[in-house]
């Protein structure tokens, strides 16, 4: 028997389904004998038209393992799979294993609190780590009811997918589910702080540690304000209620993702109770999480892909809707300029990255695999495609095809056909009309923009007086683009032309010398460049724009122009200066400053004098900024990124000199000593006290982070020992010490291990895995490196047919990103 693992490929998850339905999984945990390990017994019932298969089943040990009361031999078990030899007909396997737990995000994750040493426990299950809770047939499409029953130290709560009581102290007994496929399985257990309340008939309940229990119920009003406004709408929108009665909202320490949509027990990382003062645009990112995870309860939950090439069925819809509904009807009506500076980017950058890949039909062969395509692809850009889609359609029939899809396969698993038939119907038989000139047929709608990979680049040819539509060389495509153009003649303001584009060459006539933005309201998905005569206007014209939108929409064109390397550093400077001083926007501020700190300023000709021009912005900004503003407070978080004068950080850091409106809590102290750190301005002792005079989980991330980023080769070694596996830590440590290690001006003491990351990496799978394996080969990746010596490296090791899919998947975007890095500074101009 093994501990390793092998992960399901696509063809064997239709031949088990061929052959099996499960009835229903009865699962006994026990978490109260150990803090190493837990006891798991699951029966799994199910039918088989006989013959031979397997189960899924990562364990510890096991105890022992019966199919229809007759012995298996637990020394099968291989790789994470337990042959079986079915019976035709009804079957019964029960499997009595240990299991570990984990402290890598995945499986049963349990972790200790620095700031009080109490213990919690949450399951995270989704792709292929169920099995390390409990024995499963672990594919999506074979869904079942589970009924839970779990023992737990007796000061512990739990809560999982369904109600649950506690029968005696510490035996809890949970009702069963509805129909769930292994990966929303989940329970949470330990002392945590509990919030109750009810609405429109559904239980609510929140819960955090108890070091966060204070910020908790400063932020329960507004959750719950959140859960039931989205309960409202969604109920509005579908007509289909909510069938999973509680509805718990967890938050759970070292999470790996944003949220998990588990049915009934959504789980989310615990840095979304804020324990600091924090933006508007954070607070929008947590809002829309939010409203994200209820749209799952209905697309992903009810109706579930019947596979991973599927998964935008999940987070395309629910990246769409839960921006809608949080723009709709909760306080944050400006969610899409949220997402206009926050996500698109990442949606667009990963459409040209070389491991771009379809919306649909991803081509995922196997569990594994398809981890890596929970990218900006499979929520920014498919959530884009779907809002196209409800402007074709128009919104009636859009809604219309998802409550026939939910209501045909409510419970079970469907594909991309299936919801576009269930369109399609509703297109040629709707009781409301379809909007003016929309297709009876929406396949060439899906083969053009949900199975093609990559953007098309829109841009103006100002001599010939067209736009050129160009689509991605490797991926040809004949895309119709609807849009407007916003243009600004010199001395004018913005005025709006509307655009189709359906051939390479579209008619577009401005006046000689006018600015031009190509879709400023992300009406279709296109990458869109500014060209010079437009470049070199926007300082101007961006003093007197006042809408959001179009305020976004032009830093994301400039964003994408020094991605592709059309627009140097100086040119984004420029802009940055006449933008910053009056923008009013934190999550502006936020997003733009931190990409101009962090990518753009070191890429500069003179990147000291670029991150001066920066810190003057930040100070024309701050010096009418209205004190204790979120405006303010965004601005100073970049400034401080920016300072490059140890004295002035610790002024701050000690109160004085400080801007009157802003206080140093444990937010900003770590910002402060994090950027101390970087220039050496602080030693270990001064670091260790002040984790030690409040330790939480949140200072000691940010600890980890300023310790990697001393300037000495004691720091490097140090940060060096997360990456082999040598110095074991918690996910979110082992992170933030990649990204500290590489900082830019210290680039001699981390040259020697630049070759070591490439020389040790395929060994990382040694120590991490899922989640953590991908993060840390990127958190730990030389980006500080530019030159060809380091991206050739880079595309020598990701074509080695040896290294771990995920690992490459990683290396090869990085490699694009540096190179991309590299050519902006072979531009030779600056700031």
């Amino acid at each position: 028997m093994t501990t390793t693992s092998q992960s399901l490929r696509r063809s064997e998850a239709l031949e088990r389904r061929e052959q099996l339905a499960v009835s229903a999984y009865d699962v006994h945990l026990d978490l109260s004998t150990d803090t190493e390990t837990f006891r798991s017994v699951t029966t799994i019932s199910f039918t088989s038209s006989g013959g031979p298969t397997f189960c899924d089943l990562k364990p510890h040990a096991v105890n022992t393992i019966r199919l229809n009361d007759e012995p298996v031999d637990p020394a099968t078990l291989d790789r994470g799979r337990l042959p079986l030899k079915t019976a035709a007909g009804e079957n019964r396997l029960v499997v009595d294993a240990v299991m570990a737990f984990r402290t890598d995000g995945e499986g049963l994750h349990r972790s200790t609190d620095p700031a009080d040493g109490r213990d919690y426990v949450y399951g995270m299950s989704f792709l292929d780590a169920a099995p390390s809770i409990f024995a499963c047939f672990d594919q999506p499409d074979l869904k079942a009811p589970y009924t839970l029953h779990v023992r737990a130290p007796r000061e512990w709560k739990v809560f999982a997918n369904a109600p649950g009581t506690q029968v005696e102290p510490g035996e809890w007994e949970f009702a069963p589910t509805p129909p769930l496929s292994t990966y929303f399985v989940t329970l949470v257990a330990g002392p945590y702080h509990l919030i109750t309340d009810e609405h429109d008939g559904i239980p609510l309940g929140l819960s955090s540690r108890q070091s966060l229990a204070r910020h908790l119920d400063a932020d329960a009003d507004e959750l719950l304000t959140l859960t039931r406004q989205c309960f409202d709408e969604f109920h509005r929108l579908f007509g289909i209620r909510y069938p999973f009665g509680n509805y718990h909202q967890a938050f759970v320490p070292e999470f790996n993702a944003g949220a998990m949509e588990n049915p009934g027990c959504v789980t989310f990382r615990d840095p979304l109770v804020f324990s600091s003062r924090v933006t508007r645009g954070e607070r929008i990112k947590r809002a829309t999480t939010v409203a994200h995870e209820m749209a799952h309860q209905w697309f992903g939950n009810i109706t579930t892909p019947a596979w991973w090439d599927d998964l935008w069925l999940n987070e395309s819809f629910a990246e769409y809707m839960g921006n809608r509904v949080t723009a709709d009807v909760t306080e944050y009506a400006d969610a899409w300029t949220h997402n206009a500076y926050v996500r698109r980017q990442w949606g667009l950058v990963a459409d040209q990255r070389p491991s771009t890949h379809p919306v649909a039909g991803n081509g995922a062969q196997d569990a594994a695999s398809a981890l890596q395509d929970f990218d900006g692809i499979s929520y920014t850009k498919g959530s884009s495609i779907l809002k196209q889609l409800n402007t074709t359609v128009g919104d009636p029939v859009f809604l219309e095809g998802v409550v026939d899809h939910l209501t045909r396969h409510r419970f079970d698993n469907a594909t991309m056909h299936d919801l576009f038939a269930s369109w399609e119907r509703a297109l040629q038989g709707s009781t409301t009309s379809p909007a003016p000139g929309a297709p009876a047929d929406l396949s060439g709608f899906t083969q053009q923009w949900l199975r093609t990979a990559g953007p098309d680049t829109l841009r103006l040819d100002r001599d010939d007086g067209i736009v050129r539509r160009d689509p991605p060389t490797a991926h040809p495509a004949d895309r119709s683009h609807t849009l407007r153009a916003a243009v600004a003649a010199p001395g004018g303001g913005w005025t709006l032309e509307d655009l189709v584009v359906t051939s390479e060459h579209t008619p577009l006539a401005v006046p000689t010398g006018a600015a031009v933005v190509l879709d400023p309201y992300e009406e279709t998905w296109a990458l869109t460049l500014p060209d010079p005569v437009t470049v070199a206007a926007l300082p101007g014209l961006m003093q007197e724009t006042t809408d959001p939108l179009l305020r976004a929409a032009i830093w994301n064109t400039v964003r994408s122009a020094f991605h592709n390397t059309t627009i140097t550093p100086g040119a984004v400077l420029d802009l940055l200066e006449a933008t910053v001083p009056r923008e009013s926007s934190d999550d502006a501020l936020g997003s733009v400053l931190v990409w101009v700190v962090r990518k753009v300023a070191p890429l500069a000709a003179a990147p000291e004098q670029a991150l001066a021009r920066v810190r003057n912005a930040c100070r024309a900004r701050l010096a009418d900024a209205p004190p204790g503003s979120t405006v303010q407070l965004a601005t100073f978080q970049a400034l401080v990124m920016a300072t490059v004068d140890a004295d002035e950080l610790r002024r701050w850091l000690s109160r004085t000199a400080l801007p009157e409106g802003l206080g140093v809590d444990l937010d900003l102290r770590w910002r402060l000593l994090v950027r101390l750190a970087c220039l050496g301005g602080i030693t270990r002792r001064e670091l260790a006290d002040q984790l030690a005079a409040e330790p939480t989980a949140v200072a000691a991330v940010e600890h980890a982070r300023a310790l990697a980023s001393l300037p000495d080769d004691e720091a490097k070694a140090w940060a060096w020992d997360h990456f082999t596996g040598s110095r074991p830590a918690p996910n979110y440590e082992i992170e933030a010490t990649g990204h500290g290690m590489w900082q830019s001006g210290q680039e001699d003491l981390t040259e020697p291990y630049v070759e070591r990351y490439f020389a040790e990496l395929p060994a990382s799978t040694e120590h991490f895995s899922g989640w953590l394996l991908a993060d840390v080969a990127e958190a730990f990746f030389p980006v500080t490196s530019l030159d060809d010596a380091t991206h050739a490296r880079a595309l020598d090791l990701a074509a080695s047919t040896e290294l771990d899919a995920a690992l490459r998947r990683r290396l090869v975007d990085a490699a694009d990103e540096l190179s991309r890095r590299m050519a902006v500074r072979r531009l030779g101009h600056g700031g």
